[in-house]
């Protein structure tokens, strides 16, 4: 009875067992990283492993990035010099992959899972199970209902599902949700039939259903200036909306009041991130292309030329110098693109140097952040002229126009523009899990769930009811609800 009782430490545990654990669930590397300091056994190799890892915590580390998405899409090629990139630690192999896979969705953080994102006049933030919103409810953008006009601090929204939001994207004047059961909520304004819900030219005051896409389970938008995309959990791209530049790719400049599939994506892989800009659209493909279609001014669709593209072109500069494209933003005017080496890439229009080069030319097509190479970077953002870079170690690189203090740095007027990229001292002291900005303004979130927000405040869309602007990170604090609201949408 008394060897039923004792307890087992784990340095008995068999090694295959103990690799099992690390393993199984949803470790990050940080957890990793975490075990391997404060247990001696997971710093140790075992025989089964003698040459290969230093630990079984590397092992571990291992089979996590072998089994993970992007890194099981990538040629054996780029799988060595993405080790040799993270200084040869799996460790931290696994920390870039995951933390690209979160930045375009929902990041885990101390106080649970959160995503970011900031409209033109307001911001839209997914808490674990709740979506909270504030700012400008300007036709019907933030699904407050039609007798608010502003959220001056960060209100919950109402959702007539009890599916939880896993993604949103918020654009100018209309909001996109995707829940967890696949479905797609959108509200806003609706004139352009960008929210999707055929030829209902008003505003929609609260989270409705897009009832085109029932049975077609999606788990990502992008909002465009009037339009919509969405992706869908088997790769397949929808758009709807305004049309006039052939941003929805369907080969013709016909607007589209409910989601049609892009027809000419379907035959060339599965998609694996979509972006939309004010009249432009961008695929990625599993294997690292780059489609874009719709406007070609400002250079943004990265052919060399202003031409429209009515359907998907891929971007042959990458795929000549065979490079694989993880992530892609899609600004006002330029793009910015992170590969799967942590490399960054911007072109368009350069002005108040928001392409990070050093000056305000204008690049046709995408060129290497060379200022940026000895980083590794995890996310990349932009908006109205100007850019953010993340990286591993959770500082952010801002560099562009300051446009009212949007860009984070203090020490410079709100009209000055950055020319290269500059980290955010002002940041320093947290690792930043996720940025995104708006048209004036800036939010982050750090890896303890704390949010905090730069820029215009006019119309409270950093969560302040006191404040006309933050020069620099101000913290917002959300007061969250005790219980899900959930009502029937009006």
């Amino acid at each position: 009875m008394a060897d039923l009782e004792r307890s087992v430490s784990l340095e008995e545990l068999p090694s295959h067992l103990i690799l099992e654990i690390l393993t199984s669930g949803r470790l990050s590397a940080a957890d990793l990283a975490c075990f391997e300091q404060t247990c001696r056994t997971f710093r140790v190799s075992q025989e089964i492993f003698p040459h290969k890892f230093r630990s079984f915590v590397e092992t571990a580390a291992f089979q996590l990035c072998s089994s993970h998405p992007v890194f099981v899409s990538l040629p054996s090629n780029a799988w060595k010099e993405l080790f040799d990139r993270c200084g040869r630690i799996w460790k931290r192999v696994l920390r870039f992959l995951q933390s690209v896979e979160q930045s375009s969705d929902m990041v885990e953080t101390a106080a649970g899972n959160m995503q970011i994102t900031a409209g033109r006049y307001h911001t839209l933030l997914v808490s674990d199970i709740s979506v909270y919103c504030c700012g400008s409810n300007l036709c019907g953008v933030l699904g407050q209902g039609p007798d608010i006009t502003q959220c001056v601090a960060f209100s919950q929204i109402s959702f007539p599902s009890s599916s939880p939001v896993i993604h949103v994207s918020a654009s100018h004047n209309h909001a996109a949700f995707v829940m967890q059961s696949g479905e797609v909520f959108t509200c806003g304004d609706n004139s352009s039939f960008c929210c999707g819900h055929g030829e209902v030219g008003r505003s929609i005051f609260r989270p409705r259903l897009v009832e085109a896409l029932k049975g077609v389970p999606c788990k990502q938008v992008a909002t465009g200036l009037s339009f919509t995309m969405f992706l869908t959990r088997q790769g397949y791209v929808y758009t709807c909306g305004i049309n006039t530049h052939g941003q929805l790719g369907h080969g013709d400049n016909l607007d589209r009041p409910i989601p049609k599939i892009v027809e000419l994506l379907e035959g060339i892989g599965c998609i694996v991130q979509i972006a939309a800009g004010l009249s432009y659209s961008l695929a990625i493909t599993g294997d690292g292309m780059v489609y874009s279609f719709g406007s070609g001014s400002n250079f943004c669709l990265g052919h060399g030329e202003q031409h429209n593209e009515l359907q998907p072109r891929a971007i042959q500069s990458f795929k000549r110098k065979g490079i694989h494209v993880v992530r892609v933003s899609a600004g006002d005017e330029h793009v910015v693109a992170l590969d799967s080496n942590g490399f960054v890439y911007t072109w368009g229009k350069g002005y108040c140097g928001a392409l990070g080069h050093g000056d305000e030319i204008d690049k046709t097509t995408p060129e290497l952040l060379s200022n940026l190479k000895d980083y590794l970077s995890v996310q990349v953002c932009a908006r109205k002229r100007k850019t953010f870079v993340l990286v591993d170690n959770g500082s952010v690189f801002g560099f562009g126009w300051m446009g009212f203090g949007s860009l984070g740095f203090a020490d410079r007027g709100t009209s000055d523009k950055v020319m290269k990229p500059r980290v955010l001292d002002s940041l320093k002291a947290h690792h930043i899990s996720q940025i995104s900005t708006g048209l004036y303004h800036t939010v982050v979130v750090t890896n303890r769930g704390l949010i905090f927000g730069f820029g215009d405040n006019e119309r409270a869309q950093l969560g302040h009811d006191s404040l006309r602007g933050c020069l620099q990170p101000t913290e917002i604090v959300v007061q969250k609800a005790n219980a899900d609201l959930v009502e029937e949408s009006i």
